[in-house]
């Protein structure tokens, strides 16, 4: 543990930080997975929904630094290709 007052204060901001950045990159991941196995199955308007709860999830991601843009942007390619090809085969 550091003795100094502002370093103190650095590792426990820093944990703080660690502790929120963890908990919403998961959430991310959550949501783009959720977003892949809903376009895997049947449902086109279901998959709409949930591909665009995940877009706007990554942008929020971009905003605060979670994930590089050019990454969030690929992941949103991605799913959009997929969800596209499923509302070609219906």
């Amino acid at each position: 543990m550091p003795n100094i007052k502002s370093a103190v204060k650095r590792v426990k901001t820093t944990e703080k930080r660690r502790a929120l950045n963890a908990s919403q990159k998961s959430a991310l991941r959550t949501a783009v997975k959720a977003a892949d196995l809903a376009v895997e199955g049947t449902e086109v308007e279901t998959a709409k929904a949930v591909i665009q709860a995940a877009s706007k999830k990554l942008d929020k991601a971009v905003t605060k630094g979670l994930v590089h843009k050019n990454a969030a942007a690929r992941k949103k390619s991605r799913l959009a290709k997929k969800l596209n090809a499923l509302s070609a085969q219906v």
